[in-house]
């Protein structure tokens, strides 16, 4: 029943939508308790308007805003993104005043680095956005997309696969139309359309649309995506173009909160190498180097400039560098798990590699260990010893420009090796996150002073809109040691800023949230 199931990939197939299938499945059901009929879903005016809201008789399409959310992309986060992208249009979809529009940005040929420095704006420009049906958007990979459209707009393909489908909902209309329940189909036989993203973003300005960026990293995170749409006035959420262009380099990132020291928040030093002089010297020599000038044994090696867990290793000594260098080497999409010295999950790498690396030293924080329920009950009981007073949280800044407010910080669990992977970041099912933070690990008092420093990092950052903020905590000051900003972070179903906004007061639900960002994209500071 995810969102992207087959459930609902065949039946947007035939003209119904997620809530329609599964309205007309409860209501079948129904059928074989006659008692229940008094409550049926459509016995109040307002549901049964929204199931028909999307028929011939709603309302003009021009009375609405119009929204398009875009994802996709080619960086190592393109799944994520369609993922992200398929929740935001999906919750966005619960507002009668929108017409929201999926966009997928295509990906050029091969996967880009987010450091190409040969990339003119022209060509960015020409990049190829897809607008896509409802049925389209509804698959598990970004090339599963691309294929699908591609197939879609074939003559042959589009004709066979038009008359198929009225045939399918006739025959399902002649079943159920003896229903009083059953309001109709609500998707039409749309073809996916291609534009470059110049003419793209022209049809948003054409239409007065708001753009809903759901890109991660690359250009949709780098600031290249937002100084195309500012350019042509288009509105669009998430921070503006210097904020994006700042926090999509961590040197940079860390330079701007330096001067934060006294004010509780601290950033980690740093030493930048090219992939060329890594290619180039004995492992040994630079691990020497490396372990002398950041006085620490244990490092964490990063891109300079790619978002998330892609890339970051924990390295140990010589043997470990040599193994990430040589992935570089030969632009190894994947180091598989255990390859270093101490445990660890599949670490992805950007491919192609990046040009430029940044070794730190390794952050030790206390381990928590989050025990199975006992069989009498639902009970977790959480191991922490809390000898180093440091623990990684992650936490949501949603607002206006110097006016950014941080929503309840969680403190992440990591269940394999030292690095957060993707899946443990965004796919339901993996990963723990501790949302609010435990009162036995950080107390309320600790827990406002991170809060007012991560809004500290936020406003001095000139972020707006909403973006996410990786750090460590010491749980007895509530300082903060900056990890990395991220502009266009994941919004995926199981996200950590849905379990963040849940665990306010009152509680924003997913679409409410969603709502509220896109709001603050017609409110940005000038």
């Amino acid at each position: 029943m995810e969102q992207t199931s087959f459930l609902f990939q065949q039946a947007s197939k035939v003209g119904f939508s997620h809530s329609n299938i599964l309205r007309t499945i409860v209501q079948h059901a129904c059928l074989r308790f006659p008692n229940l009929s008094q409550y049926s879903l459509l016995s109040s005016p307002s549901l049964r308007k929204k199931s028909s809201q999307h028929t011939k008789d709603s309302p003009k399409r021009q009375d609405l805003q119009k929204v398009f959310v875009i994802f996709g992309g080619d960086t190592s986060e393109r799944q994520v993104s369609l993922m992200s992208g398929t929740n935001v249009w999906l919750n966005l979809q619960a507002f009668d005043d929108l017409e929201v529009i999926p966009c997928m940005l295509a990906p050029t040929n091969g996967y880009s680095s987010n450091t190409d420095s040969d990339k003119s704006k022209l060509g960015v420009s020409s990049r190829m956005v897809w607008s896509l049906p409802y049925s389209v958007v509804l698959r598990h990979t970004t090339e599963e997309v691309l294929d699908a459209c591609i197939e879609a707009i074939e003559p042959a393909r589009a004709a066979l696969t038009s008359r198929w489908r009225s045939q399918v909902m006739n025959e399902i209309m002649e079943g159920l139309k003896k229903h009083d329940w059953f309001g109709g189909f609500d998707i039409s036989d749309d073809l996916p359309r291609r534009y470059s993203l110049d003419e793209w973003i022209k049809q948003a300005k054409e239409v007065g649309a708001t753009v809903f960026i759901a890109v991660h990293g690359g250009i949709g995170e780098d600031g290249t995506l937002q100084s195309l749409l500012e350019a042509e006035g288009v509105p669009y959420t998430g921070p503006g173009v210097i904020a994006s262009k700042t926090c999509m380099d961590k040197v940079a990132t860390s330079l701007a909160l330096q001067h934060l020291a006294d004010n509780g928040v601290l950033t980690i030093t740093k030493d930048v190498r090219k992939k060329e002089e890594l290619l180039k010297m004995p492992p040994l020599e630079i691990w020497h180097e490396l372990t002398s000038k950041l006085q620490r044994e244990t490092l964490c090696v990063k891109p300079a400039r790619d978002g998330c867990s892609t890339g970051v290793a924990r390295l140990c000594c010589d043997g470990d560098l040599a193994i990430y260098i040589k992935a570089l080497e030969s632009c190894l999409p994947q180091i598989p798990s255990n390859s270093l010295s101490k445990a660890h999950g599949v670490i992805e790498m950007p491919v192609p590699p990046p040009e430029l690396l940044i070794f730190e030293p390794f952050i030790e924080t206390d381990e928590i260990i989050v025990s199975p329920p006992v069989s009498s009950g639902n009970t977790h009981d959480l191991l922490w010893k809390g000898n180093s007073r440091w623990v990684e949280i992650t936490v949501g800044v949603v607002g206006k420009r110097r006016s950014m407010q941080s929503l309840t910080p969680s403190i992440t669990v990591k269940e394999t090796g030292d690095i957060l992977s993707l899946e443990e970041k965004f796919q339901g099912g993996t990963g723990i996150n501790l949302t609010p933070p435990p009162l036995s690990i950080i107390s309320n008092e600790a827990l406002e002073k991170c809060k007012k420093h991560i809004e500290l990092i936020a406003n001095t950052l000139q972020l707006e809109g909403f973006s996410r903020i990786d750090a460590f905590v010491n749980v007895d000051s509530g300082e903060v040691l900056i990890i990395e900003v991220n502009t266009v972070p994941g919004m995926t179903p199981s996200t950590v800023l849905i379990h963040q906004a849940l665990a306010e007061q009152p509680p924003i639900y997913p679409h409410q949230f969603f709502r509220t960002l896109l709001d603050l994209a017609s409110e940005r500071s000038p």
